[in-house]
Formats: structure tokens, sequence, C-alpha cells
């Protein structure tokens, strides 16, 4: 009994002591943690008092404050790139070299530490031994793509790129990759103004993933703007092409190049051998004869369309080609003048035969919406117009879009037939059902321009106010121009008589009723509207434009160029005066035949308005008139 008595007390006692040194511990730890935090808690608030003169300025009472917390290696984390770039910034390059040096032997797998050292080598001026030391830096960690990857980026940061470079090409020697950081070294070369380096990087990386082609095509279009650039990224995809003559995406690109100089005959030339080489299901070359034709060029559009009707006559590719090739033909008709009568017979027929060969083909649709429209304007055969329009509108298996294409062009229709009452009533009904569409755009941009032909210019500007956001920028751009030009005109005027005026001239020239158009423009260019004078000089310029399109369009060139001078001598800083330029260009080019004068237009052009939108247009007509685009190279398997 007296044993287990003393047995359980010393347990008792021992349990005790156990407690007594368990909350004493406790209580040591719970102080160390308190004093710690309030010791981290005052640096924190030294720290920031130190960034606090850096900002202000005072650079010493910094460095002061800098040189006190750097005592203890705990704050070195805290402090370390303001400090050291403060002691760079004050010049202290001693003090800069000895303290980094202390982290590098403190902690010596600390690689941002030896880097900064390098640095340090640098900004002190030593360029000869911060050289050797970073070259060195490089040579050991090469082996290791990862630690040199961070090296890259540091150096690259502290605009050093050029020996970010040296260390991923030494990283991609060492490990006998040549494809390695491709994308990095793009970049690095990019920051160093290195475009032909850069470009070859860029093209390596594409190879390794042909997937990311359109990644590349937009870095490569926001990279290269100007033409020698362009011309520099060609002459190494040409390369490329004949050192891999398989590879589809060196052609892609390409053809893709040619585009951006606006050279379709060399993305023609490039894109039918695409299509020779690769046959893939979708045509390249037809690709190619819809973007000329879009932009207006219509001799490569004919060449490309001509190609894809002839080599695809089995495959999906055909029908909308032989649709564009007519297409293409209608534009050079209408771009002849004067239109030649039997020009347009002869494009009617081919749409006609087009539609009995293909009737319920959704592309014989347009074909018949186009032949509609060959038959208003420029046969006068109004009725037949109208005939073959309501055709397409009844026809239940035509598209609801091609529908309101229709309509929209039967309320031109009456336009030229006097009834402006059934058009406005066409388009409203297009706007209602075609809403935040293309198409929906298009037909308030056409009440629009009733209003305006009317001389209701207020309601005219209601409509132009919406399009100006338009989706569709061709829309919104016509919007601005004649929203610009009521505003305009409107300005000093505020009845708009001389405009409403203008405006009852184009609607005449609408109407093809040219000669009573011609002798109103004479009575406004005098200065007087309805025996009343009037100041026309803010509109003149828009009536030189326009009876110089009408000169150009009856085939009276040299009119045409002469009021087209009057634009660009008596307003040159007009808005229209590089349009007036530029058209005289395209008259001796395309009109006259005068190559040597087209030539000497075009070049003064760039050097009158190089920020034009007709800026890449006139430089590529005058390389083009040069012999620039010439037969290009192209490699055949």
């Amino acid at each position: 009994m007296a044993k287990t008595y003393q047995h359980m007390n010393r347990h008792y006692y021992d349990s005790k002591i156990f407690k007594e040194i368990y909350l004493n511990t406790l209580i040591c730890v719970l102080l160390i943690i308190t004093s710690t935090l309030i010791s981290t808690a005052q640096n924190l608030a030294e720290v920031q008092i130190a960034n606090q003169y850096v900002i202000k300025g005072e650079k010493e009472k910094a460095l002061a404050t800098f040189q006190t917390l750097a005592k203890s290696q705990d704050n070195i984390p805290l402090i370390h790139n303001n400090y050291l770039n403060l002691m760079l910034d004050l010049g202290k390059y001693k003090d800069s070299e000895d303290y980094v040096e202390r982290q590098v032997k403190k902690e010596p797998n600390n690689l941002n530490y030896k880097l900064d050292l390098g640095f340090v080598f640098i900004r002190s001026g030593d360029l000869q031994k911060g050289d050797k030391y970073l070259r060195n830096l490089i040579k050991i960690n090469r082996d290791d793509i990862y630690r040199i990857k961070s090296i890259a980026d540091y150096l690259a940061v502290h605009n050093l790129a050029e020996y970010s470079t040296i260390a991923l090409l030494q990283a991609r020697e060492a490990n006998k990759n040549p494809t390695l950081f491709t994308l990095e070294l793009a970049n690095f070369y990019r920051f160093q103004g290195k475009q032909d380096e850069m470009v070859e990087e860029y093209l390596t990386y594409v190879t390794q993933v042909p997937a990311n082609i359109t990644y590349v095509k937009n870095l490569l279009q926001v990279l290269l703007s100007k033409p020698n650039e362009l011309e520099t990224l060609e002459r190494h995809l040409y390369e490329r092409v004949q050192q891999n003559p398989g590879s589809e995406v060196f052609t892609d690109l390409l053809i893709w190049v040619n585009l951006q100089q606006k050279n379709f005959y060399g993305a023609y030339v490039q894109a039918r051998a695409y299509d020779k080489r690769f046959r893939k299901e979708n045509s390249k070359t037809l690709e190619i004869a819809q973007v000329a034709l879009s932009n207006n060029d219509y001799e490569n559009a004919d060449r490309s369309f001509s190609y894809v009707v002839k080599e695809f006559a089995n495959t999906d590719n055909y029908l909308p080609a032989r649709l564009g090739l007519i297409r293409a033909r209608e534009a050079k008709v209408k771009k002849s003048f004067p239109v030649n009568k039997d020009s347009v017979h002869y494009l009617i027929r081919e749409y006609q035969n087009f539609v009995i060969a293909y009737p319920d083909n959704v592309n014989a649709h347009e074909a018949l919406l186009n032949e509609a429209s060959l038959y208003a304007y420029y046969l006068d055969q109004k009725d037949s117009a109208v005939l073959k329009l309501n055709e397409l509108i009844a026809n239940p298996k035509v598209a609801m879009n091609l529908k309101s294409k229709s309509k929209l062009e039967l309320g031109d229709i009456y336009l030229l037939r006097e009834e402006p009452w059934e058009s406005t009533l066409l388009y409203s009904q297009v706007e209602k059902t075609q809403r935040e569409t293309p198409v929906g755009y298009d037909a308030k941009l056409r009440n629009a321009k009733l209003s305006y032909y009317k001389g209701d210019f207020k309601l005219a500007q209601e409509h132009l106010d919406i399009l100006k956001q338009a989706t569709t920028r061709e829309i919104a751009n016509d919007a601005m121009d004649l929203s610009m030009r009521i505003k305009e005109n409107t300005m000093s005027d505020t009845t708009g008589t001389a405009l409403k005026e203008y405006a009852s001239i184009e609607l005449l020239l609408y109407q093809n009723k040219t000669e009573e158009a011609i002798k109103k423009i004479e009575v406004l260019r005098t200065g007087t509207v309805i025996g009343k004078a009037v100041d026309v000089k803010e509109i003149l310029d828009d009536v030189y434009w326009l009876e110089a399109n009408l000169k150009m369009k009856q085939g009276e060139f040299t009119q045409s160029i002469e009021l087209l001078q009057k634009i660009v001598t008596e307003y040159p800083d007009d808005i229209l005066s590089d349009d007036a330029y530029f058209l005289q260009g395209e008259i001796y080019e395309r009109h006259r035949k005068d190559k040597e004068k087209a030539m000497e237009v075009y070049r003064e052009f760039l050097n009158r308005y190089p920020g034009s939108v007709y800026a890449a247009e006139a430089r590529k007509r005058f390389r083009n008139l040069r012999g620039d685009f010439a037969e290009p190279k192209v490699i055949v398997n």
C-alpha cells in the first residue's frame, strides 16, 4: 500500500514537472516568434521608409537606411534590388561590386546574384570585364536549358539582349538542337532591330509548329510594315522554298507575303504551284482570285478564276470560279470607259448560260441578280431587270440574304424610274428584316442617300450617325464621307442651298440623265442656284470631282485630268486631294496607256501623300509598271 502511494505520488510529481517544462518552452517560443514578428515589422517599416526616400528623390537618406538594413542577412531579400539599383544610380560601383560579391559568397547557388555582378561590371563602365564575366557565366550554364533561359530573361530585362541571344545560341549548340528557343530568339532579335535574324527564327518556329502559321502571319504583319521589309521576307521565303520544295508552310507564307504587297500576280503564280503540288480540297488559287477581285485587280482575278475553271472542273471549286470569272470580266467592262454595250450583251449571255446549266444552284441565283443589274444600268432595260428581280424575291429556294439584296437592287431601279417612295419602302423592309447585318446596314445607307438626294439632310444625318458604327468598314466609310459632306456644306449655309443643288445633280447622274446634269453643273460652277447667287466655294471641289468622274466615264480623259488637277491645285489640303491625284495616275495607266507618265504620278503621289489610304496601292502600281512583278520564281516538283 505504501509502495503504491509512493509510485502514484512520483507519477504526479513527474507529470507536474513535464507540464511546467512544456509551458516554459511554449512561452519561450512565443516570445521568440513575437520578437521576430516585431523585428520583421520594424524592418518592413524601415524598408518602406527607404523606398519612400527613393520616390521623393532623397537618395542619400535612402542609401543610409538600406546600409543599416543590409547589416542583417535576413533583410537582403527585402531590399536587394532597390538597394543595388540605388548604389548604381549614385555611381557607387565599388560598393555595389563588394556588396554583390558578399551575396554570391553567402549564396553561391543563387544565379541572380551572379548575374547582378556581371550587370554591375557593365554599369560601372568596365565593359571588357563585364563581357568576359557574362560570357563565362553563360558557358558554365549552357548545358542546362532552364538556367540558360533564366539567364537570357534576366539579361533582356536589363537591356542586355545581345547577351540573351548569345546565351540561347550557346544552349542550342551545346544541346545539338538547332530549333531550340526559336520564338525567344526571334523576340530578342526584334528588340535589337535585327530583322533578318528575327525573320529566320520565326520561319524556323513555324516549321516546328505549322498550326501556328496564323500567329506568325499576324506577328509579321505588325512587325514588317515597310515595303523593303516585306521584300526581305519574300527573299527569305524564296530561299526556304528552294531548300524545302515540299514544305507547304513556306509556300503558304510566300503567297501571303505577295498578298501583303498587293502583288496579286505573284500570289497567283505561287498559288497555282501550291495547287499543283499539294492538290488540296479547297483551291488556293480560288482564294487569290477572290481577293484580287475584291481589290479591283480584275486582270489577275480573271487569270486566277480561269485557271481554277480549267483545272478544278469536277470539284466544289468549279462553280464559284466560273461565276467569279464572269464577275471579274463584268468589272473590267464597267471600268472600261465608255462602256462597250456589245461586251455587256456578252456578259448577259454568260450569266444566262450559267443559270440554264445550274438553275437551282445558289450561285445561279447570284448570277440572275447580276444579270438584272446589267439590264438596268447598262442597257436601260428596266422592265427586264424588275421582272428578273421579282422572280428572285418570289422564289422560295432563294436564300433570305440574297432576297434582301434583290430588294435593294429593285429599290435602286425604282429610283432610276423616278419612283422614290417604292424605293424607300423596299429599303425599309430590308432594314427591318435584316437588323444588325451588313445587308441591313446597306439598306439604311441607301435610305440615308435617298433622304440626301431629296435635300432632307437632317434625316439623312440621323441615319448616317448610326451607320458610322457599322460593322462593315466599307459602309461605315461611305457613311462617314457623306456625313462629312453634309456637315461641311451646311456649316456656313444652314439652308444647304448649294448642297441641295449638288445632291440633285448626283441623282440626275444616277438616273442616267447626263445632259440635264451637265447643264446644272455648269450653272452651279458659276455660283448661281435657281437664279440666286450662292457661295459654292465649300462644295466646288466636290463638283470638280463629280464632273471629272463623269468625263472619265464618257471617255474624255483630258478634261477629266484637268478637273482633277483643279482639286489638287485649289484644294491641296482637302480630303479629296489625294483621291484626285491618285485617279490621275489611274487614268494615265489604264486609259491613256502612258506608262511613264503614270509612274511619274504615282512616284510623286507617294511623296505628297505618304499617309494616304491609296499609298499601298500607288506603291504596288509603281513597282508593277517598273517591272518588279515580272514572272516570279517558283519551285514545282
